[in-house]
Parts: C-alpha cells; structure tokens; sequence
C-alpha cells in the first residue's frame, strides 16, 4: 500500500535537522535538472507571470533556480518530510515520528512534485517552488503534466511492485494526482474524502481537509497500516468512519464540531 501527499508551498529550511537522521537522493534528478535549465532562463517578471506569485515571491524562487543544484548536500539540502512546511504537514507532524516510522513511511509513502517527480520522504530536495499545474514548455511538452507523461505512474508501480494487490490512497489534491497516469497505474486506487458538520450539513472545507490527509498519513504510519480495512479506523481529531457515506474506493471520513 502507498500514499500519496502533494507537496506544499511553504517551506522550512531553518528548523535543524537531526544528525542522524539518513538520507535517499532524489530518483528523477536529471528530469529536475531539465527543468531548471528552463526556469533559469526566466526573468522574476516572467515568473511572477507564469506562477502568479508577488514581486518578492518571484525574486526568491529566481535565486533558488539558480543556487539548484544536480549535487545534493546537507549544506544545500533536507529530507521532504521535514522540509515542507504547510497544513498537511502540520497534520502528518512528522518531526515527532520515531526513526523506526520514517524508516516504514520511506517504502509507503510517496509526495508528488512538480520539480521532483515523486519525492520519499527522507529524499534530500533543494527548495524550489513550480505547482504541478504550471503551464512550462520544456522538452517538447507544453505543461508539467506532459512533462511528466507516464514516469510518475511507473515509479509507483516499481515501488508497489511486491505487493500482490497493490492499493495507492490518494491523499494528494487533484492538481497533484492527475500527473499519475491512471492507465499506466497497476493499483487500486482509494481515495479518501474528509467532511465537517457546518450550517446543517457534512461538507469538505478545505484547510480541515488538507490537515486531515496529514493526520491520515500520520495514522497510517503510527499504524503500519497495510490493508484498506485498516483504514476505517482512523480516529484522529475528532474525524469517524461513516460507512453509510463511503463506496469500497471512496472512504469518507465526518467530524462534528458544532450542533445546530
């Protein structure tokens, strides 16, 4: 079983990093490279454009650009899991996980990257900033997805490979898990939807469910969790299975704050 993450747009390179912690060197790095070539070939203007990000934001992500790297160091580098730095992240709390968890999540989670491809979590990545929904040309493709084509599906099936029913729950947004290629995908596919009580009805509010796929992940790490009916017993923050709700490969996940 895997689980997809997206990657997130904050990022921490400040808070240290354990020692001892080890480390996995990225697997697409020459494809990342590419990427990079094309990106330095734009001005902050051109990126500010292309990414619709502020004068300041497209300033800082040119400098990164240029100080990437195909050389990966503790000087210049830090595992993914602990350097991104947004509300999945905060949900998945991953710098409070034993070594012996990172070392199970390594082989059964996987975060989506529109500069790296598929990241592990202890892979060491430079910062950057590109969402996979960027529309880039480079290489004859006109957007990531293109770019991309069936490499990342590929790379999940090699991971998954020893599993005799192989299962992806996709805990990644839609912009990130359309760059898996579902035809080329040799697994199951569960997803898992996350719903609070508001104004009368269960609905998905967007920063509850991006901490929620977090927690999920988390549960799963904690759990060793290998089989879809290990799933349902998720339990964090308040969140239940709602059998009545859920279909075999849609599992949905309802939370009551407030009552009417």
């Amino acid at each position: 079983m895997l689980f997809l993450l997206s990657p997130a747009k904050s990022l921490d390179y400040e808070t240290p990093v354990p020692s001892e912690l080890p480390h996995t060197l990225p697997r697409f790095t020459p494809r990342s490279e590419q990427l990079i070539g094309v990106l330095r070939r734009k001005s902050p203007p051109e990126i500010a454009s292309l990414m619709s990000l502020s004068d300041s934001l497209a300033a800082l992500n040119a400098a990164r650009y240029e100080a990437w790297s195909p050389r990966f160091s503790a000087r210049n580098s830090r595992q993914a899991v602990l350097a991104f730095n947004g509300d999945v992240y905060d949900g998945l709390a991953a710098r409070s996980l034993a070594l012996a968890d990172l070392e199970w999540a390594q082989q059964h989670v996987a975060i989506l990257s529109g500069l790296y491809g598929v990241l592990r979590p202890l892979d060491w990545m430079q910062p950057y900033r590109l969402e996979m929904g960027t529309t880039l040309a480079v290489d004859g493709a006109s957007n990531l997805y293109q770019f991309w084509g069936p490499q990342i599906a590929q790379c999940l099936n090699q991971q998954l490979a020893a599993d005799k029913t192989p299962v992806v729950v996709n805990l990644a947004s839609q912009e990130y898990f359309k760059a898996v290629d579902r035809k080329v995908l040799k697994a199951r596919v569960i997803e898992c939807v996350f719903e609070d009580w508001k104004s009368g009805q269960y609905k998905i509010i967007s920063f509850f469910a991006k901490k929620a796929r977090g927690l999920m992940a988390r549960y799963a790490i904690r759990h060793r969790v290998l089989t879809p009916r290990q799933l349902e017993g998720f339990d964090l923050d308040g969140y239940g299975f709602d059998a009545a709700a859920s279909d075999p490969d849609r599992l949905v996940f309802r939370r009551r704050l407030e009552t009417d």
